[in-house]
């Protein structure tokens, strides 16, 4: 069955077989591939309009302070024992390493479990407990499955409310294209009959469908990204749209164009997992650290800001009376003379406000494999070997190191001298912004301005 598909706002579209991969349809006949280059020498010509391209990401922030960036910086730059990173010139992709913490420049990780005078709670060894939060579950049967990191939308402005961010144990905020982000929801500790709207599948899906053992859930994708996935080890594990009520996929009820208005049915799929034959059997996730006392440091953190660009902005506010930051998402883009407005994100299943207990900023490579996907902005997000972070929690900020110690586990979080970083028992909710980001502190306020080389 051949399908139109047109990509981001500039004018890249062609006839494609879903039931082919990408490299199939550059072999598939002389016709094609002549068909297929004519639109491809029409696309990369074509100038696209001022009015429809975002301005450049990287912009001047109007703060006080000054922005200082994460790379490259001198070791006593902010904070004197923050770990610089060496500059990317030349960005490059590999797709998978092999490697992935460089000891020679890293502390080792020192895993010193609680002890029973310590005050520390080990939240996550309890066989009731989700290891991805460190809570009890309502219904332990639902740790006896496999995770689900499903795509949701977050562009355009009137798909708000979504569905489901408030279930999920952990979610990522990430860069797509055209500054626009796009949330990945891991579902393991609850159920939603509508997490969504579910969008379309990127490279850095890969990251965390594997760091979380989990079935990845989107609607299709670009064919470059799709074949990639295809033709990985994950692909017995992606769960996209058919023609029946399995995979349960739904049409919500608002009322809005069908691309976005779909969304996925977590309850319904350990029934269709079996009847369709996919292993959807408990995995054994790594605990995390948690710790429900308050992890004071000298950097008060009452608000987060990130802003990835003038189309997709956000902060978090904390609320020290029950320990959660609320999230507020951009309410207008900043043009035609329209300055910064925020409202509060909240979800339509549960009609609660979106609220993380710990936010973390990862800062991570955002890389072209070529030219050509750097003219449309199809980016490698290079969640591998170690990077800085921040944590915040209970309105306090801690310079950190994540860590990718294995291909298929949760990230490590940990000190620069290498302790693991305890996280309050709840939601975590990663901000992925690139390695060449900037940020300023005005005393409890952070803003993070999201920028790639």
């Amino acid at each position: 069955m051949y399908q139109f598909y047109c990509r981001g706002t500039l004018a890249f579209c062609f006839w494609y077989n879903r039931g082919m991969t990408f490299r199939q349809h550059n072999t598939a006949g002389r016709g094609n591939v002549l068909w297929i280059l004519t639109a491809i020498l029409v696309a990369s010509c074509a100038s696209p309009s001022p009015s429809s391209i975002p301005d450049a990401i990287a912009q001047a922030v109007p703060a006080v302070a000054t922005l200082t960036p994460f790379q490259p910086q001198p070791p006593t730059a902010i904070n004197p024992a923050l770990k610089p990173m060496a500059p990317q010139i030349e960005p490059t992709y590999t797709p998978y390493p092999t490697k992935f913490v460089n000891s020679e420049n890293l502390p080792t990780p020192v895993l010193v479990a609680p002890t029973s005078d310590s005050g520390i709670t080990d939240y996550a060894s309890l066989d009731t407990n989700n290891p991805l939060t460190g809570l009890p579950v309502s219904d332990p049967s639902l740790l006896n499955r496999r995770p689900m990191v499903i795509k949701v939308a977050n562009a355009p402005d009137y798909i708000r409310p979504q569905s489901g961010l408030t279930l999920a144990d952990v979610v990522y905020e990430y860069y797509i294209e055209w500054g626009d982000t796009r949330f990945i929801a891991v579902m393991y500790g609850n159920d939603s009959p509508m997490v969504g709207p579910v969008r379309s599948g990127r490279y850095f899906d890969e990251h965390v469908a594997r760091m979380y053992n989990a079935f990845l859930m989107f609607k299709f994708a670009d064919p470059r990204e799709y074949s990639y996935l295809q033709n990985s080890t994950l692909n017995e594990f992606l769960v996209v749209p058919g023609n029946g009520p399995c995979p349960p996929y739904v049409f919500g009820p608002e009322k809005r164009d069908d691309y976005n208005n779909f969304f996925f049915n977590t309850a319904k799929w350990a029934n269709c997992a079996a009847r369709m034959g996919f292993d959807n059997s408990k995995q054994n996730l790594r605990g995390g650290f948690f710790a429900d006392f308050v992890v004071e440091t000298d950097l008060l953190a009452a608000r987060i800001y990130s802003f990835f660009s003038k189309y997709s902005y956000n902060y978090w506010e904390y609320d020290p009376t029950i320990h959660k930051y609320f999230r507020y998402q951009e309410a207008n883009d900043i043009v035609e003379k329209k300055s910064e407005a925020y409202a509060p994100l909240s979800d339509a299943q549960t009609g609660l406000p979106v609220t993380a207990e710990n936010v973390v900023v990862l800062l991570v490579p955002y890389t072209f494999e070529n030219q050509f996907d750097a003219h449309d902005e199809v980016y490698h997000i290079d969640l591998i070997d170690s990077g800085n972070a921040y944590v915040f929690r209970d309105g306090y900020a801690t310079p950190a190191i994540w860590r990718r110690t294995d291909e298929d586990q949760p990230l490590l979080l940990t000190t620069l001298t290498g302790t693991p970083i305890y996280l309050r028992p709840g939601r975590t909710f990663y901000e992925v912004m690139g390695v060449t980001s900037t940020y300023t502190q005005d005393n409890a306020d952070w803003r993070f301005v999201f920028s790639t080389p």
